[in-house]
Protein backbone atom coordinates (compact mmCIF):
# COMPACT_ATOMS: atom_id res chain seq x y z
CA UNK A 1 0.00 0.00 0.00
CA UNK A 2 1.49 3.71 -1.31
CA UNK A 3 2.02 5.41 2.13
CA UNK A 4 1.16 9.49 1.66
CA UNK A 5 4.41 11.57 0.91
CA UNK A 6 4.63 14.68 3.89
CA UNK A 7 3.91 16.75 1.32
CA UNK A 8 0.32 15.20 0.81
CA UNK A 9 -0.09 14.98 4.30
CA UNK A 10 0.57 18.51 4.79
CA UNK A 11 -1.62 19.51 2.47
CA UNK A 12 -4.69 16.87 3.13
CA UNK A 13 -4.22 18.74 7.21
CA UNK A 14 -4.50 22.04 5.31
CA UNK A 15 -7.35 21.33 3.90
CA UNK A 16 -9.04 19.69 6.73
CA UNK A 17 -8.21 22.76 8.68
CA UNK A 18 -9.62 25.44 6.23
CA UNK A 19 -12.75 23.08 5.96
CA UNK A 20 -12.98 23.82 9.81
CA UNK A 21 -12.80 27.00 10.04
CA UNK A 22 -14.86 27.86 7.39
CA UNK A 23 -17.20 25.50 9.32
CA UNK A 24 -16.66 27.75 12.00
CA UNK A 25 -16.86 31.09 10.05
CA UNK A 26 -20.77 29.74 9.26
CA UNK A 27 -21.93 29.02 12.26
CA UNK A 28 -20.28 32.09 13.83
CA UNK A 29 -22.77 34.04 11.18
CA UNK A 30 -25.65 31.88 11.61
CA UNK A 31 -25.57 32.35 15.35
CA UNK A 32 -25.48 36.00 15.01
CA UNK A 33 -28.66 35.95 12.10
CA UNK A 34 -30.71 33.50 14.64
CA UNK A 35 -30.47 36.26 17.72
CA UNK A 36 -33.02 36.39 18.92
CA UNK A 37 -34.55 32.57 18.54
CA UNK A 38 -36.09 33.19 22.11
CA UNK A 39 -37.82 35.90 24.08
CA UNK A 40 -35.55 38.02 25.49
CA UNK A 41 -36.02 39.72 29.01
CA UNK A 42 -35.36 43.17 29.64
CA UNK A 43 -34.65 43.95 33.27
CA UNK A 44 -35.85 47.86 34.27
CA UNK A 45 -34.28 48.34 38.23
CA UNK A 46 -36.98 50.41 38.91
CA UNK A 47 -40.82 50.41 39.58
CA UNK A 48 -43.56 49.92 36.69
CA UNK A 49 -45.17 53.53 35.74
CA UNK A 50 -41.98 55.81 35.74
CA UNK A 51 -40.11 57.85 33.00
CA UNK A 52 -37.48 54.42 32.98
CA UNK A 53 -40.24 51.94 32.63
CA UNK A 54 -42.08 53.94 30.24
CA UNK A 55 -38.24 54.43 27.81
CA UNK A 56 -37.72 50.87 27.71
CA UNK A 57 -40.89 49.36 26.80
CA UNK A 58 -41.09 51.87 23.90
CA UNK A 59 -37.65 50.92 22.49
CA UNK A 60 -38.60 46.79 23.47
CA UNK A 61 -41.91 46.93 21.44
CA UNK A 62 -39.23 48.17 18.58
CA UNK A 63 -37.33 45.51 19.10
CA UNK A 64 -39.51 43.33 19.22
CA UNK A 65 -41.44 44.75 15.74
CA UNK A 66 -38.10 44.50 14.19
CA UNK A 67 -36.73 41.06 15.24
CA UNK A 68 -39.77 39.31 15.21
CA UNK A 69 -39.99 38.36 18.51
CA UNK A 70 -40.69 38.71 22.38
CA UNK A 71 -38.75 41.19 24.64
CA UNK A 72 -40.38 40.85 28.02
CA UNK A 73 -40.35 43.63 30.47
CA UNK A 74 -39.12 42.34 34.26
CA UNK A 75 -39.33 45.21 36.52
CA UNK A 76 -37.17 44.75 39.58
CA UNK A 77 -37.29 47.73 41.87
CA UNK A 78 -35.11 48.56 45.17
CA UNK A 79 -32.08 49.40 47.23
CA UNK A 80 -31.35 52.27 44.74
CA UNK A 81 -31.26 49.84 41.16
CA UNK A 82 -28.92 47.19 42.98
CA UNK A 83 -31.40 44.41 43.26
CA UNK A 84 -32.42 44.30 39.14
CA UNK A 85 -28.71 44.53 38.61
CA UNK A 86 -27.93 41.87 40.89
CA UNK A 87 -30.79 39.95 39.06
CA UNK A 88 -28.92 40.70 35.59
CA UNK A 89 -25.73 39.91 36.52
CA UNK A 90 -26.58 36.00 37.58
CA UNK A 91 -28.04 35.99 34.10
CA UNK A 92 -25.97 33.83 30.98
CA UNK A 93 -23.78 35.79 29.02
CA UNK A 94 -26.21 34.55 25.57
CA UNK A 95 -27.75 37.84 24.62
CA UNK A 96 -31.13 36.92 25.83
CA UNK A 97 -30.96 39.37 29.09
CA UNK A 98 -31.12 42.76 29.01
CA UNK A 99 -30.53 45.53 31.56
CA UNK A 100 -31.97 49.00 31.51
CA UNK A 101 -29.00 51.00 33.20
CA UNK A 102 -29.33 54.44 34.39
CA UNK A 103 -26.74 56.75 36.37
CA UNK A 104 -27.18 54.64 39.05
CA UNK A 105 -25.69 51.74 38.17
CA UNK A 106 -22.65 53.26 38.22
CA UNK A 107 -22.85 55.87 41.33
CA UNK A 108 -23.65 52.86 43.33
CA UNK A 109 -20.61 50.85 42.71
CA UNK A 110 -18.86 53.53 44.25
CA UNK A 111 -21.45 53.84 47.35
CA UNK A 112 -22.06 50.41 48.52
CA UNK A 113 -18.73 48.98 48.60
CA UNK A 114 -19.86 45.72 48.91
CA UNK A 115 -21.98 45.12 45.67
CA UNK A 116 -22.23 40.99 44.45
CA UNK A 117 -21.07 42.33 41.58
CA UNK A 118 -18.86 44.94 39.14
CA UNK A 119 -20.54 46.83 36.50
CA UNK A 120 -17.24 47.65 35.35
CA UNK A 121 -16.89 43.75 34.56
CA UNK A 122 -19.71 41.78 34.58
CA UNK A 123 -21.77 44.05 32.11
CA UNK A 124 -20.72 45.48 28.19
CA UNK A 125 -22.83 48.25 26.53
CA UNK A 126 -25.36 47.83 23.91
CA UNK A 127 -26.28 51.34 23.24
CA UNK A 128 -27.41 54.69 24.99
CA UNK A 129 -30.81 55.58 24.68
CA UNK A 130 -31.59 58.82 26.16
CA UNK A 131 -29.70 61.54 27.95
CA UNK A 132 -31.06 64.67 29.56
CA UNK A 133 -29.97 67.15 32.42
CA UNK A 134 -31.50 68.07 35.54
CA UNK A 135 -33.08 71.07 36.43
CA UNK A 136 -31.75 73.17 39.78
CA UNK A 137 -35.21 74.90 41.22
CA UNK A 138 -35.95 76.77 43.78
CA UNK A 139 -38.83 77.80 46.18
CA UNK A 140 -40.16 81.32 44.40
CA UNK A 141 -40.38 82.50 48.10
CA UNK A 142 -36.76 83.11 47.86
CA UNK A 143 -36.97 85.71 44.85
CA UNK A 144 -34.12 83.65 43.53
CA UNK A 145 -33.92 84.38 39.59
CA UNK A 146 -30.75 82.92 38.28
CA UNK A 147 -27.53 81.09 38.70
CA UNK A 148 -25.89 83.94 39.65
CA UNK A 149 -28.69 85.07 42.45
CA UNK A 150 -28.84 81.19 43.93
CA UNK A 151 -24.75 81.28 43.60
CA UNK A 152 -24.50 84.78 45.81
CA UNK A 153 -27.70 83.53 48.34
CA UNK A 154 -25.62 80.12 49.18
CA UNK A 155 -22.24 81.91 49.75
CA UNK A 156 -23.98 84.89 51.95
CA UNK A 157 -25.30 82.15 54.26
CA UNK A 158 -22.86 78.96 54.36
CA UNK A 159 -25.02 75.65 55.66
CA UNK A 160 -28.27 77.35 55.53
CA UNK A 161 -29.59 77.13 52.01
CA UNK A 162 -30.55 73.23 51.62
CA UNK A 163 -31.44 71.24 48.72
CA UNK A 164 -33.87 68.15 48.85
CA UNK A 165 -33.22 64.54 46.66
CA UNK A 166 -34.89 61.33 46.45
CA UNK A 167 -32.61 59.99 49.17
CA UNK A 168 -28.70 59.92 50.09
CA UNK A 169 -26.70 58.27 46.98
CA UNK A 170 -29.24 58.79 44.30
CA UNK A 171 -28.22 60.96 41.79
CA UNK A 172 -29.56 64.41 42.73
CA UNK A 173 -27.93 63.56 46.01
CA UNK A 174 -24.40 63.57 43.55
CA UNK A 175 -25.47 66.01 41.27
CA UNK A 176 -26.00 68.26 44.36
CA UNK A 177 -22.26 66.98 46.10
CA UNK A 178 -20.21 67.62 42.75
CA UNK A 179 -22.24 71.82 42.68
CA UNK A 180 -21.15 71.77 45.86
CA UNK A 181 -17.56 70.81 45.31
CA UNK A 182 -16.92 72.97 41.60
CA UNK A 183 -19.15 76.07 42.93
CA UNK A 184 -17.46 76.09 46.83
CA UNK A 185 -20.57 76.46 47.95
CA UNK A 186 -22.00 74.70 51.20
CA UNK A 187 -25.56 73.38 51.17
CA UNK A 188 -27.53 71.52 53.42
CA UNK A 189 -28.49 67.63 51.83
CA UNK A 190 -31.97 66.80 53.18
CA UNK A 191 -33.10 63.37 51.74
CA UNK A 192 -36.42 61.80 51.18
CA UNK A 193 -38.23 58.16 50.88
CA UNK A 194 -38.37 59.12 46.57
CA UNK A 195 -38.52 62.00 44.69
CA UNK A 196 -42.36 62.17 45.14
CA UNK A 197 -42.08 63.56 48.86
CA UNK A 198 -39.27 65.87 47.80
CA UNK A 199 -41.08 67.62 45.84
CA UNK A 200 -44.02 68.09 47.79
CA UNK A 201 -41.78 69.71 50.37
CA UNK A 202 -40.06 71.83 48.01
CA UNK A 203 -43.35 72.93 46.80
CA UNK A 204 -44.71 73.47 50.52
CA UNK A 205 -41.52 75.68 51.12
CA UNK A 206 -39.91 73.26 53.80
CA UNK A 207 -36.63 73.04 51.69
CA UNK A 208 -34.97 75.83 49.20
CA UNK A 209 -34.25 73.60 46.02
CA UNK A 210 -33.71 70.59 44.60
CA UNK A 211 -31.93 69.19 41.23
CA UNK A 212 -35.01 67.71 39.19
CA UNK A 213 -35.47 66.12 36.19
CA UNK A 214 -37.31 68.44 33.42
CA UNK A 215 -40.42 66.10 33.45
CA UNK A 216 -40.68 66.73 37.40
CA UNK A 217 -40.91 69.96 37.59
CA UNK A 218 -42.04 71.50 33.86
CA UNK A 219 -45.47 72.06 35.49
CA UNK A 220 -44.88 73.47 38.77
CA UNK A 221 -42.54 76.07 37.14
CA UNK A 222 -45.11 76.72 34.64
CA UNK A 223 -47.29 77.34 37.42
CA UNK A 224 -45.29 79.49 39.36
CA UNK A 225 -45.02 77.21 42.42
CA UNK A 226 -41.33 76.30 41.64
CA UNK A 227 -38.31 78.33 39.67
CA UNK A 228 -35.92 77.03 37.49
CA UNK A 229 -32.50 78.57 37.51
CA UNK A 230 -30.52 76.76 35.79
CA UNK A 231 -29.75 73.45 33.76
CA UNK A 232 -27.22 70.74 34.27
CA UNK A 233 -26.01 70.18 30.84
CA UNK A 234 -23.17 71.55 29.38
CA UNK A 235 -24.88 73.35 26.61
CA UNK A 236 -28.63 74.44 26.57
CA UNK A 237 -31.01 72.22 25.08
CA UNK A 238 -34.33 72.92 23.51
CA UNK A 239 -36.04 71.24 25.49
CA UNK A 240 -35.27 73.89 28.08
CA UNK A 241 -35.79 76.80 25.87
CA UNK A 242 -33.73 79.48 27.02
CA UNK A 243 -33.15 78.15 30.47
CA UNK A 244 -29.04 79.09 31.28
CA UNK A 245 -26.88 76.22 32.25
CA UNK A 246 -24.59 76.57 35.53
CA UNK A 247 -21.82 75.68 33.38
CA UNK A 248 -22.14 79.06 31.56
CA UNK A 249 -23.16 80.82 34.87
CA UNK A 250 -20.43 80.78 36.96
CA UNK A 251 -19.51 77.13 37.79
CA UNK A 252 -17.45 76.66 34.48
CA UNK A 253 -17.45 73.23 33.11
CA UNK A 254 -19.68 71.70 34.96
CA UNK A 255 -22.12 68.86 33.72
CA UNK A 256 -24.30 66.08 35.14
CA UNK A 257 -26.62 64.13 32.66
CA UNK A 258 -29.72 61.83 33.92
CA UNK A 259 -29.27 59.33 31.15
CA UNK A 260 -30.62 55.27 30.66
CA UNK A 261 -29.30 52.83 28.24
CA UNK A 262 -29.03 48.76 27.34
CA UNK A 263 -26.60 46.80 28.69
CA UNK A 264 -25.76 43.22 28.42
CA UNK A 265 -23.24 40.65 30.28
CA UNK A 266 -19.88 40.53 29.54
CA UNK A 267 -19.02 37.10 28.14
CA UNK A 268 -22.30 37.37 25.61
CA UNK A 269 -20.39 35.53 21.82
CA UNK A 270 -19.09 38.72 19.89
CA UNK A 271 -21.41 38.21 17.02
CA UNK A 272 -24.75 38.04 18.88
CA UNK A 273 -23.77 41.29 20.54
CA UNK A 274 -22.92 42.83 17.19
CA UNK A 275 -26.56 42.02 16.27
CA UNK A 276 -27.98 42.99 19.10
CA UNK A 277 -26.47 46.37 19.02
CA UNK A 278 -26.92 46.69 15.19
CA UNK A 279 -30.86 46.16 15.95
CA UNK A 280 -30.61 48.68 19.01
CA UNK A 281 -29.04 51.70 16.71
CA UNK A 282 -31.73 50.99 14.03
CA UNK A 283 -34.77 51.08 16.51
CA UNK A 284 -33.13 53.73 18.22
CA UNK A 285 -32.91 55.67 14.85
CA UNK A 286 -36.34 55.17 13.64
CA UNK A 287 -38.45 58.14 13.34
CA UNK A 288 -41.42 57.67 15.62
CA UNK A 289 -39.13 56.73 18.52
CA UNK A 290 -37.07 59.30 18.14
CA UNK A 291 -39.95 61.90 18.24
CA UNK A 292 -40.88 59.59 21.54
CA UNK A 293 -37.32 59.87 23.53
CA UNK A 294 -36.90 63.65 22.22
CA UNK A 295 -40.54 64.61 24.07
CA UNK A 296 -38.94 64.06 27.35
CA UNK A 297 -35.07 64.60 26.55
CA UNK A 298 -32.08 63.97 24.35
CA UNK A 299 -31.59 61.83 21.44
CA UNK A 300 -28.11 60.09 21.28
CA UNK A 301 -26.82 58.23 18.02
CA UNK A 302 -27.61 55.21 20.35
CA UNK A 303 -24.14 53.03 19.30
CA UNK A 304 -21.75 51.10 21.99
CA UNK A 305 -19.03 53.30 21.29
CA UNK A 306 -20.79 56.53 22.32
CA UNK A 307 -22.34 54.87 25.71
CA UNK A 308 -18.80 53.23 26.53
CA UNK A 309 -17.24 56.90 26.73
CA UNK A 310 -20.43 58.06 28.70
CA UNK A 311 -20.14 55.29 30.80
CA UNK A 312 -15.78 55.86 31.04
CA UNK A 313 -16.49 59.82 31.83
CA UNK A 314 -19.23 58.38 34.30
CA UNK A 315 -16.93 56.23 35.96
CA UNK A 316 -14.73 58.75 36.79
CA UNK A 317 -16.89 62.02 37.81
CA UNK A 318 -18.67 59.66 40.61
CA UNK A 319 -16.24 57.97 42.09
CA UNK A 320 -14.16 61.26 42.67
CA UNK A 321 -16.86 62.96 43.86
CA UNK A 322 -18.45 60.57 46.03
CA UNK A 323 -14.91 60.17 47.94
CA UNK A 324 -14.84 63.58 48.33
CA UNK A 325 -18.42 63.88 49.66
CA UNK A 326 -17.36 61.06 51.94
CA UNK A 327 -21.14 59.77 50.59
CA UNK A 328 -21.97 56.40 52.83
CA UNK A 329 -25.10 53.42 52.67
CA UNK A 330 -28.01 54.93 54.79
Amino acid sequence: MNTPSSSTRRALVLRAACVAALSGLLAFGAHAQSWPSKPVRVIVPFPPGGASDTLARTVAQKLGEQTGQTFVIENKPGAASTIGIAEAAKAPADGYTILLAAAPFVITQYVYPKLSYDVRKDFVPLGLLQTTPLVLVAHPSLGLKTPADFLRAAKASPGKMNYATPGAGSLPHLVGELFKQQAGVDLLHVPYKGGGPAVADLLAGHVNSAFFSPIEVQAHVKAGKMTAIASTGLKRTSGLGELPTLAESGVPNFESLAWFGFVTLAGTPPDVLARMSEQLVKALNSPDIRDKIAQTGDVPAGTQAEFADLLKGEHVRWERTVKAANITPN
